[in-house]
């Protein structure tokens, strides 16, 4: 098994993090328990203490048509497979236009858009080297419970790329900050959003040191340069904190934080 050195503050999505050893896992090797998986790192919160950490390697990074899946990489971009679907005319992909990162840590997040989410187009998982069914798999709104190393996953192969459907769920997402971030840091609480409720206790825009909840979307968790790990979280548990007293609802990260 091989590593590499990865700058967090430089590779994640949120530009913090140190730089720090990843191990990088390829087929050939056994995966190390103990380790935690990351991604492109688009959905993570990482201290100057993370634990072990891998990191899937090129072995993973692949797509492929059989006669009734779209086989794919858990190393692979969303952006590659999104040109791959529009190449090859495939369905239901058009809703990781822009959403960053790997295969792997969409499925991970359960990631989509409004309805639309990667678990709605998968038919099997391939989870520490056994295929596993989606039905026999827990998972929910912006969570998967893998229970395991996921390197390959099947969706179901239909045909029609939609470019007019691609266009209307970007649309979708231009509400969002051009500041470093994490996406949406909470997940939304059942029959409300976590930035109606952020904005409500007074936090939009709210700053302390580099770190602020966007004036554009208050559950935007943004870097406004050199912000660090302890500002995040000060920033976040201020979030919960106000937003508990004032609605009894206790907010729930959907940003890893590791």
């Amino acid at each position: 098994m091989q590593n590499k050195i990865i700058d967090f503050s430089k590779y994640s999505s949120l530009k913090i993090g140190p730089e720090i050893e990843v191990k990088v896992l390829e087929y050939e090797d056994t995966f190390t328990n103990g380790h935690f998986l990351i991604g492109g790192a688009n959905n993570l919160l990482v201290s100057n203490n993370p634990p072990p950490l891998a990191i899937l390697g090129k072995d993973f990074d692949f797509m492929r048509l059989e006669e009734n899946s779209v086989v794919v990489g858990c190393a692979t971009k969303t952006g590659r497979l999104l040109s791959f679907a529009k190449k090859n005319n495939l369905a239901n992909f058009e809703f990781v236009a822009k959403l960053p990162g790997t295969i792997g840590g969409m499925l991970a997040m359960n990631a989509g858009v409004k309805a639309y989410e990667v678990f709605n187009i998968i038919d099997e998982i391939k989870i520490d080297d056994k295929w596993v069914k989606k039905e026999d798999i827990e998972y929910g709104y912006r969570f998967a419970k893998l229970g395991g190393v996921a390197t390959e996953v099947k969706f179901k192969l239909e045909y029609g790329y939609d470019d007019k459907l691609k266009e209307e769920l970007l649309a979708l997402r231009d509400n969002q900050p051009s500041e470093p971030s994490a996406g949406s840091f909470f997940k939304n609480p059942d029959g409300d959003y976590a930035g109606r409720l952020i904005e409500a206790v007074g936090l939009k825009g709210k700053q302390i040191g580099n770190m602020a909840f966007s004036q554009m979307h208050a559950n935007f968790l943004i870097n406004l340069g050199a912000g660090t790990y302890e500002e995040a979280i000060e920033l976040t548990n201020l979030a919960k904190k106000l937003v508990f007293e004032e609605f009894g609802v206790l907010l729930k990260e959907e940003v890893k934080v590791i």
